[in-house]
């Protein structure tokens, strides 16, 4: 099923590396097609980060623009039972992030994302899986960056248009911010560290400090089952509001994972970090929510959901706490309006500029963006993140349209980890693993499943465009692969990869059909929650049975692992 083989143990030992590709491919028994061979750079990456900073990356991922602006997506799409889907974001994700943990401390390399599946799954999945990571991290900072201008733009009135696009003004002060985590990336891990331990901190900080003030001064029980009750749009609405900013606000857990080649002590400190940052970010976004909802003015959601701080979409908590008095409250606010995305944006600065680097090691992206300098910083793939980020100030839809977007990406690649983990239990079973998901064979299934499920929840609107941008993708690796020599790069491996297109197709003919954003509603509610559940489970099942001969996976590890 899995290509089963007698594993080889390492025993600890660690492999010499040999200097040129063809020793290294002999030694390891591969042929020169079949080595994943990394272009020449100026340096190596090197191990910085403690538990303490991949806990800081990993929190300060989660704490971003979604606590100031995913409450109130939240409550207008589903009211109180928002609640109910903060809750069962946290375990959802929660479940991820466990399946993450046991990669990210047995194979600690940079970019995991898309490497963990490229062992796996072999190179076609391997590019799917990180072109949609690197989109997504890529995409995050310029939004993050536009969520605090649209905050602020409450008391600098002119930073966004009536559209709700970004003003000239706030096009400049948007690239000036980028520019400044572009400069702190280039500078190193280390600086990068020690910039996100200082905001983690703050931005940890407010969202308790206004919770508690919150809950102390205006917190009205009648306020839950106001405006049609507690779930006046149902499960539908729950289901709604994942993706409406429920998810998007708890994803980032993973970016601990990306730096894993940063790590000290990956093996011990990346799972730790991991469940940390998560179980953290999860509490601390549901007393978020229940101190909104209890602080809401009960005249202004008396008549429904629509408009609960009125008729503005931005500043939520600043405005109740302006309207309560509590003007101290409101100036920390719109600090953190900057302070928060910001954090985040510096992160995501990083993590994309790691996965581009990954993506050009494996051959998908041009060599150069592997090239380190003296500190083992990619400065160039820094420098591609900071010019795709200005593109994406353009004028493209607000923020609470581009987060369903993202969160789709960003499930459709989480989806990759739990069939990554089952195949590499198989094809490496040896290999020590500091942490073990306890009944794996179940919870990779319940896994993967979730993952679709927020993909399908997320509508066919949305749907529609993540696979333009997929068939995108798949376009330039094309074209990028026809421009090399023939064997520079490994095969394909057309098998492995079969599974893709039943899974991503079938995926958006479901999502055509079903009942979230603009489908055509033909498959019954409840039925296609159902359909979306076996359909992941025939996917998983074939993706694991169609997996590249485990010996062939065992040696791309041992060649992955001796160049981090």
């Amino acid at each position: 099923m899995y290509g089963r083989e007698p594993a080889t143990r390492r025993g600890g030992t660690e492999i010499p590396r040999p200097p040129g590709p063809g020793r290294r491919a002999s030694r390891l028994g591969l042929s020169d097609q079949d080595l994943v061979d990394m272009p020449p750079h100026a340096g190596r990456m090197t191990p910085h980060l403690g538990l303490l900073g991949l806990t800081f990356v990993s929190l300060g991922s989660i704490i971003g623009s979604g606590w100031l602006l995913g409450a109130l997506t939240a409550a207008r799409v589903a009211g109180p039972a928002s609640l109910v889907a903060w809750v069962l974001a946290g375990i959802l994700i929660i479940g991820l992030a466990l399946v993450h943990a046991e990669l990210g401390a047995a194979y600690p390399v940079a970019g995991g994302s898309a490497r963990y599946t490229q062992l796996a799954l072999g190179p076609l999945a391997g590019f799917v899986a990180g072109w949609l990571a690197w989109i997504q991290a890529v995409a995050l900072a310029p939004i993050e960056a536009e969520a605090a201008l649209s905050y602020l733009n409450n008391v600098w009135p002119g930073l966004v248009k009536p559209d709700g696009t970004l003003s000239g003004k706030g096009l400049a002060l948007g690239a000036g911010a980028l520019g400044l985590f572009t400069v702190i990336n280039v500078l190193g891990v280390r600086r990068l560290a020690d910039t996100n331990a200082v905001t983690v901190v703050w931005k940890f900080l407010i969202p308790v400090l206004t919770v508690g003030t919150l809950l102390a001064v205006a917190f009205t029980p009648g306020n839950f089952h106001a405006g049609g009750g507690f779930a006046p749009f149902g499960a539908h609405g729950i289901f709604a509001a994942l993706p409406a900013g429920v998810v998007f606000a708890l994803q980032g857990f993973e970016q601990a994972i990306q730096m894993g080649g940063e790590a000290r002590d990956p093996g011990r400190d990346i799972p730790r970090a991991v469940i940390l940052a998560t179980l953290l970010g999860t509490a601390l976004y549901l007393l978020l929510a229940v101190a909104f909802l209890g602080a809401l003015d009960p005249a202004l959601i008396a008549g429904g959901w629509g408009h609960p701080v009125g008729a503005g979409d931005y500043g939520p908590y600043a405005t109740i706490a302006t309207g309560l008095g509590l003007t101290w409250l409101a100036v920390l606010l719109y600090i953190d309006a900057v302070v928060s995305p910001g954090g985040t944006a510096l992160i995501y600065v990083g993590t994309s500029a790691r996965l581009a680097y990954s993506l050009g090691r494996a051959g998908y992206l041009p060599g150069g963006l592997t090239r380190l300098d003296r500190r083992g910083t990619p400065v160039l793939a820094i420098l591609l993140a900071y010019g795709i980020g200005l593109v994406m100030f353009l004028p493209f839809p607000g923020w609470q349209q581009l987060v369903t977007l993202i969160s789709s990406a960003t499930f459709l690649t989480y989806a990759f980890a739990p069939i990554s983990l089952m195949v590499l239990r198989h094809a490496d079973a040896d290999r020590p693993r500091p942490y073990r998901l306890p009944t794996a064979a179940l919870l990779t299934r319940i896994a993967f499943a979730t993952s679709n499920l927020i993909v399908y929840w997320a509508g066919w609107e949305n749907d529609q465009k993540l696979a333009v941008g997929i068939i995108a993708g798949l376009v330039l690796f094309a074209g990028y692969r026809a421009t090399q020599p023939a064997g520079r790069w490994p095969a394909l491996e057309w098998r492995s990869a079969l599974w893709l297109l039943p899974w991503l197709g079938g995926l958006t003919v479901i999502s055509w059909l079903g009942q979230f954003g603009g489908g055509l509603a033909v498959i019954p509610f409840w039925v296609d929650i159902a359909v979306v559940v076996a359909f992941s489970i025939a996917i998983f099942e074939l993706a694991v049975r169609t997996a590249p001969p485990a010996a062939r996976s065992r040696r791309l590890i041992e060649t992955e692992l001796l160049r981090p």
